[in-house]
């Protein structure tokens, strides 16, 4: 099996807040989408939450608004795992505005907005943490890419 697919959305009037551009929001929203789109890419889709009762909850995310991003824009999102633990996965999605719905993002091109999250592997029954079946920790591990260089930074201080 190869990486994961780009997932893609296109901005709505909805999401455009009073400066004229897409809300935090949506951001969250859009990557939240990415996200579900990497849960069922390494095994965890909708059949393994009915059967297993477990799921995949993010424990944490650092979100970087990079660009300004316009209604109707097409966006084209990227993700990579960076790692996976007996009960946990770190991974990132980088979001690229893109000439149309099926286009590529460009070469060397910049991002409009990054996040970077931790997960947890949860059996939703038992209220807690759950180690990864075989199969799952596999394809993590085959997806596994070297943290880009905005990985693992915190927010700076203000002074």
């Amino acid at each position: 099996m190869t990486g994961l697919p780009l997932f893609r959305s296109t901005v709505r009037p909805e999401w455009i807040d009073y400066n004229g551009h897409m809300s935090e929001a949506f951001y969250v929203l859009v990557f939240g989408h990415a996200t579900d789109a990497l849960m069922i890419g390494t095994g965890l889709d909708s059949g393994y939450r009915e059967s297993t009762g477990c799921s995949l909850y993010t424990v944490e995310s650092h979100i970087r608004f990079l660009r300004d991003v316009p209604e109707a824009a097409h966006l084209a999102l990227r993700s990579r795992v960076l790692g996976a633990a007996a009960r946990k996965a770190r991974f990132v999605h980088e979001m690229y505005v893109v000439p149309g719905p099926e286009s590529e993002p460009v070469p060397d091109a910049a991002p409009v907005a990054t996040t970077e999250l931790l997960a947890v592997h949860v059996d939703r029954q038992a209220g807690r943490a759950a180690e990864f079946p075989a199969a799952v920790r596999r394809r993590f591990t085959e997806l596994t890419e070297p943290a880009p260089d905005w990985a693992g930074r915190s927010i700076a201080a203000v002074s």
